[in-house]
């Protein structure tokens, strides 16, 4: 099986099939034909017992995937047509659902920008037994909060599993990390060369295996454990876990603005700036969003995404965020609430109640 859009190509080769991302222009962002291509393909493969692993990749230096196709999105609010931007995230979140659900490992080759919609597509590749390979050029990251949005695509899953107060610290800022973090929060399993990864995909198509398990083990030998560098994550856990382990964004900026300790003081400072320029609704959404991922499953998790997607383009921050930072670029966010202190709860819970009832939501069949 070849299948090649202008966007992907889809191709299966010694028991395994390939899926590889080729919109470089955009970085790889997720277009609806991509979503749907990658869909198809999973499903071919699922009860094929030919088919033993899955491996997605970029065949581009600058990314594997950058997200969504906020653009599309944006103008198709313009046009007013809500239902082409449910459409959108209903795919996606069952795309992303599918993954995580998958029957046979799926390994996932992260070099570059890794971000929204592209740490959608790797993040399940754990669950399924499968492997996520980070580089040194890995730049992974949710930075929703910087549009208005919050860490969707059921990231807040895994995010909600991160050591300590690590997913609150990411999903708040949208920081973006490097192989090294990944790899100390549990958001990556494996550490290659960047240089090795095309002749590890030309291998991976011309040598035989004979189950999944093989394929896992041969990549996981082809790479290490770590990244040959200390994880900033790692070397600012402490204040990470001292100011963001609980409470609101007003909360966790007080505690920022409170240290005085000198380089904790240095780090906070930073870090409190970086809050400032966020959307003040945002940052408390995505706060909420992780504490309430704890105790979720990924359907539940979906589920809510796609609820709060309604919520951000009908009365959030996300076509202000997008105009500022993507469209016009004059990164002058006119945000709704101006200040993290004034963010009401009341406010944080509104975007939370779902437009639909239980029955009838359009992702009601994912499997909890």
């Amino acid at each position: 099986m070849t299948e090649t859009i202008e966007e992907i190509r889809i191709e299966r080769a010694q028991g395994i099939g390939f899926i590889a991302l080729n919109r470089p222009k955009a970085l790889n962002a997720l277009s609806t034909p991509m979503i749907h291509a990658i869909r198809r393909a999973l499903e071919s493969w699922r009860n094929d017992d030919s088919v033993h692993a899955v491996v997605v990749y970029s065949p581009h230096p600058r990314a594997f995937c950058a997200g969504g196709d906020i653009r599309f999105l944006y103008q198709s609010a313009k046009a007013g047509e809500q239902a082409a931007i449910d459409e959108f995230f209903t795919d996606e979140y069952q795309l992303n659902h599918a993954i995580f659900t998958y029957p046979k490992p799926y390994v996932a080759l992260l070099n570059g920008v890794v971000m929204g919609g592209g740490m959608g597509i790797s993040q399940g590749a754990r669950h399924t037994g499968g492997l996520l390979v980070v580089t040194e050029s890995t730049r992974m990251a949710m930075p929703e909060t910087r549009i208005g949005l919050f860490p969707d695509v059921g990231v807040s899953w895994f995010l909600a599993r991160t050591p300590g107060a690590i997913g609150r610290y990411l999903a708040a800022t949208g920081a973006t990390i490097d192989a090294a973090d990944a790899l100390y929060a549990n958001l990556a399993d494996v550490y290659m060369d960047e240089g090795a990864l095309a002749s590890l995909v030309d291998t991976l198509k011309q040598k035989r295996f004979a189950s999944g398990a093989e394929v896992v083990k041969f990549i996981e030998g082809e790479g290490r454990a770590d990244a040959g560098k200390t994880s900033e994550l790692e070397a600012n856990r402490a204040y990470i876990d001292t100011h963001f382990a609980s409470g609101n964004g007003a909360a966790c900026l007080k505690s920022l603005e409170n240290a005085t300790n000198g380089a904790e003081r240095e780090w906070a400072a930073h870090t409190a700036a970086e809050l400032r320029e966020r959307s003040p609704l945002s940052i408390d959404m995505s706060l909420e969003l992780i504490d309430r991922a704890k105790t979720s499953t990924m359907a539940e998790t979906l589920r809510r995404d796609l609820g709060l997607t309604r919520a951000t383009f009908d009365h959030g921050d996300v076509m202000e965020g997008i105009r500022a930072r993507i469209v016009d670029k004059d990164n002058q966010p006119v945000w709704k609430v101006t200040r993290v202190e004034d963010v009401t709860r009341e406010a944080v819970l509104r975007m939370y109640e779902s437009p639909w009832a239980a029955a009838d939501h359009p992702l009601a069949g994912l499997a909890d």
